[in-house]
């Protein structure tokens, strides 16, 4: 692998880790639209690893304070509950992966057209709970139930093509949270199965890998992947997420008509 194909695969996972669109579908859809080689699933972890140095950097006084809350003052108070909903949201995530990462990594990850069906299914989905979900609790009212269900919909984001971030911020927003809560729990209930994967994985990775390459693209995911947060978390005080479920859209028709085409 390329220095260049590096940075852009890092693009692409900072870019696809915190938006609604799939990290996992575009690096795998994007070495494939183009033609060079893909960096594999443990370069893939690698660049989440990036993207987890992202979030922490970011939300490190929430992490801090729910590490605080969450032993100090349990569910007695709003950043106590949102601890412990992280806690039992992680759950599903973790079962999930021990039981289903390797079948699902055989059946979907080179399937493009199933890639593609998903992206356009999600996108659909995504814009239709965001239009007509309630969007009037915030953070102060979130519970550990909540922290549940936004897992359960975390789970889906194994299968490339659902997306992390867009399957736990559509459960959100089926919950009546608003946009920007929604996110901000999406991205903190997102680190310790991130931090997990990457630990987990990490005897995985060849010493060969350990290229400049390799740590050019961790470099940029983590660059990139926080620009991208601070980017979201302002757009949605004001924003809605049409944008993004319109080019899920978009990207689901070109790869469906590569695909059956046999463009590539």
């Amino acid at each position: 692998m390329t220095i260049i194909q590096a940075v852009i695969l890092g693009l692409v996972q900072g870019l696809g880790e915190f938006l609604p669109i799939s990290s996992s579908a575009h690096l795998i859809l994007i070495p494939w639209f183009f033609g060079f080689s893909a960096g594999g699933i443990d370069f893939d972890l690698a660049l989440h690893m990036g993207t987890l140095v992202a979030v922490t950097i970011y939300f490190w006084r929430d992490l801090l304070g729910l590490a605080t809350e969450g032993l100090t003052k349990g569910t007695r108070s709003p950043m106590g509950r949102l601890a412990w909903g992280i806690v039992l949201g992680t759950l599903p995530g973790v079962a999930a992966g021990f039981l289903l990462e390797d079948w699902i990594d055989e059946r979907f990850r080179a399937n493009y057209l199933m890639i593609g069906v998903l992206l356009a299914v999600m996108g659909v989905i995504l814009y239709l709970v965001d239009r007509g979900g309630r969007k009037n609790r915030s953070l102060e009212d979130f519970t550990v139930m909540d922290g549940f269900w936004m897992g359960i919909g975390q789970t889906f984001a194994l299968i490339p093509g659902f997306s992390r971030s867009g399957t736990s911020i559509t459960a959100g927003l089926l919950l009546g949270l608003k946009r920007e809560a929604a996110a901000r729990a999406s991205f903190l209930l997102g680190w310790p199965i991130i931090l997990g994967g990457g630990l987990l994985h990490l005897k995985d990775i060849d010493p060969s890998m350990l290229t400049s390459a390799f740590w050019t693209g961790i470099i940029v995911s983590a660059v990139s992947g926080y620009l991208v947060i601070a980017f979201l978390m302002d757009y949605l005080r004001r924003g809605s997420f049409f944008v993004f479920a319109a080019y899920r859209v978009v990207l689901a028709a070109i790869t469906i008509f590569v695909a059956l085409l046999g463009l590539r």
